[in-house]
């Protein structure tokens, strides 16, 4: 297994059973999808994972679900972030109990997003888990705390044990282009976020990978292998056919995402803890327009209802 973390990284969502409990056989195929897609790893939980839904007991159920389904096939990169340092520590802990050493973290907001802060933050967390390879996220506001660049840098500078960045605040173009630019020897790399949306201007900049959803992960892995071979105008090709389904993405979330898969039989229904927009039938319309569009085929109607 590669030490780098490179290519396409999707972020798996939490799949529910019908009585609104966690369902880890549909994990398990949702991570066996994924590794057949050829991505180049798999994250859990993050924001599409519908983290803040989660109880402790259900993200670490969950998390050992998908150690055990890669069974070291691919990097699994643990989203450890949490409320407090506390939370943050337990659940980097919990994932270095499974064998996973990536830690994907978002510095909490009660923090500050002072550099000194997030320097003092990332300096305790670090000396808590000396074995992990931690790679910061910096989301946008509000939900993040959306460091400029500057502070990252001064971050990553500080805090040897930070080797990547994720970077997705908006625009995502000029910070990366920054961080790369000024970074120390021992930042690995930058990592895409933002759904893919934008995955293109992110690796002409340098990025090293990407955490888009799951839903279209094989044309995402077809995209980034294009891209890597040189072929870039297959790869805008790839990019210019997701943007329909990825711009919907962006509105309905992880509905879709869970939409998309249940449509394509890997998953039994689109349930969701999280508040999201419905889907109503001319958005669905759309979304299997894109997905003809990709050359990705849906599972009949009929059959759905037979496996729900």
């Amino acid at each position: 297994m590669s030490e780098l973390l490179t290519g396409i990284l999707p972020v798996l969502p939490t799949p529910f059973s019908r009585d609104g409990e966690v369902d880890g056989s549909a994990m398990s195929d949702l991570v066996e999808y994924a590794v057949s897609s050829g991505v180049a790893g798999v994250v859990f939980p993050g924001f599409a994972s519908e983290v803040e839904h989660l109880k402790s007991e259900e993200r670490r159920a969950l998390l050992a679900i998908v150690a055990r389904s890669t069974n070291r096939r691919v990097p699994v990169v643990a989203g450890a972030s949490g409320e407090t340092i506390q939370d943050i520590i337990e659940h980097g802990k919990y994932a270095e109990k499974l064998g996973i050493s990536w830690l994907m973290i978002q510095p909490p907001k009660l923090i500050g997003s002072s550099a000194e802060d997030v320097i003092a933050f990332f300096t305790s967390v670090s000396a808590a888990l000396p074995e992990a390879r931690i790679i910061l996220q910096n989301a946008p506001a509000p939900r993040g705390s959306d460091l400029p660049p500057e502070t990252i840098i001064q971050v990553v500078t500080a805090v040897l044990q930070i080797i990547y960045v994720k970077e997705e605040t908006l625009p995502s173009g000029p910070a990366i282009t920054h961080i790369l630019n000024e970074r120390p020897t021992s930042l690995l790399g930058v990592i895409g976020g933002g759904g893919a949306r934008y995955i293109l201007d992110e690796y002409a900049r340098g990025a090293c990978a990407a955490m888009p959803a799951i839903e279209i992960a094989e044309a995402h892995v077809d995209l980034d292998r294009a891209w890597r071979a040189g072929d870039h105008a297959t790869a805008r090709d790839i990019y210019i056919r997701t943007l329909p389904l990825l711009t919907l993405q962006a509105v309905y979330r992880m509905r879709l995402t869970k939409h998309v898969m249940m449509r394509r039989g890997i998953l039994h229904n689109s349930i969701v803890r999280a508040p999201t927009a419905a889907l109503d039938p001319v958005s669905i319309a759309d979304i299997e327009a894109s997905l003809i569009e990709l050359g990705i085929a849906s599972v009949p109607p009929k059959q759905l209802k037979q496996s729900a």
